[in-house]
């Protein structure tokens, strides 16, 4: 008997233009977020800044509205992780969800051994990404062409690393009994780094293998998880039923903590608001050009000191007011 869809009749407002910092659960995509929360902010305008592995767990943010013009300045924010890295296995995908590749004893593996290639991996490297990656290769996904039985080799690239700790080291064995070697870390490290390669890479140095069986994302340049607007896809949910509306990070306090400050006055604003430079801010890279302080400061655009004509003006990159 063919079951009638029922029509969901809970309503409440759209969301504000605005960020979410979501605690993204195990097994969801980020995409499946996204989608979520279109639904939760009554848009389609939805978006978010760095992909997490359906694996991983924590910190995704999610822009609403105009605050997806911001989200490419948040994606380059230094990132911070909690991870649990498994020695003495390696896998196809260098997590626990590829097919394992190979072993190794980890007996006489060592604290201070560990310590040792931790720190080898710490501060500026050059990476060779995860090969079961989104990065592509001649237009193709390198994930799949692995997937299709392609032997992927990526060029190794700069990442910074600056903090790798190991918290604990825990014996443990696999499903089939073997012997292996849990190690409890932080990482911070700059946008564009693989910590599964990072765990890939200090089993290799320590000849044992390696690679990640847990991944929990704490913080995204100054959004962190234990921060009072974090929260779960269902605690957003029941926030909207309960208050009328999904509550938001303000655009200009988002862009405040992602970006330097250039403060504007009136004239200032509604130059940029119809896309014309003010004065250099006298500091190279993009500034969150902001009017007024307080909760009703309003972020005008982003800019950018640049030369034009032999004068060097801050220019708008992106305006998010209407003129």
């Amino acid at each position: 008997m063919r079951r009638e869809r029922r029509e969901d009749t809970r309503t409440w407002a759209p969301a504000d233009d605005g960020v979410v910092i979501v605690d993204k659960p195990q097994g969801s995509t980020s995409h499946d977020v996204v989608a979520k929360m279109r639904y939760l902010a009554r848009t389609r305008k939805v978006g978010h800044a760095g992909t997490l592995d359906p694996m991983a767990t924590g910190v995704l943010v999610v822009g609403i509205g105009k605050a997806t013009r911001l989200l490419t300045y948040i994606v380059g924010a230094t990132k911070e992780y909690a991870a649990t890295i498994r020695l003495g296995e390696s896998t196809l995908t260098d997590d626990a969800e590829g097919e394992r590749t190979g072993t190794g004893a980890v007996a006489a593996v060592t604290r201070d051994d560990v310590e040792r290639e931790v720190r080898a991996l710490t501060g500026e490297i050059l990476q060779v990404p995860t090969a079961v990656s989104a990065i592509k290769v001649d237009g193709l996904r390198s994930y799949a062409r692995v997937r299709a039985g392609e032997d992927v080799a990526l060029a190794a690239r700069p990442v910074t690393v600056s903090r790798f700790e190991v918290l604990d080291l825990r014996p443990a064995q696999t499903l089939d009994g073997a012997a292996v070697l849990d190690v409890d870390v932080v990482v911070e490290c700059s946008s564009g780094t693989y910590v599964r390669a990072l765990a890939r890479d200090l089993g290799a140095a320590l000849g044992v293998g390696g690679h990640l069986t847990a991944l929990r994302r704490t913080r995204v340049g100054a959004f962190t998880l234990d921060s009072t607007e974090a929260s779960t896809l269902e605690g957003f949910q029941a926030e909207a039923e309960d208050e009328g509306q999904v509550r938001v990070i303000p655009i200009a306090t988002a862009a405040a903590g992602v970006l330097p400050v250039r403060p504007l006055t009136d004239t200032e604003a509604t130059d940029l608001a119809f896309g014309r430079a003010v004065e250099a801010s006298g500091v190279p890279g993009p500034h969150a050009a902001i009017l007024g302080e307080g909760p009703t400061r309003r972020l005008v655009a982003i800019v950018e000191d640049a030369r034009r004509h032999g004068t060097v003006a801050a220019r708008p990159l992106t305006v998010f007011v209407d003129r």
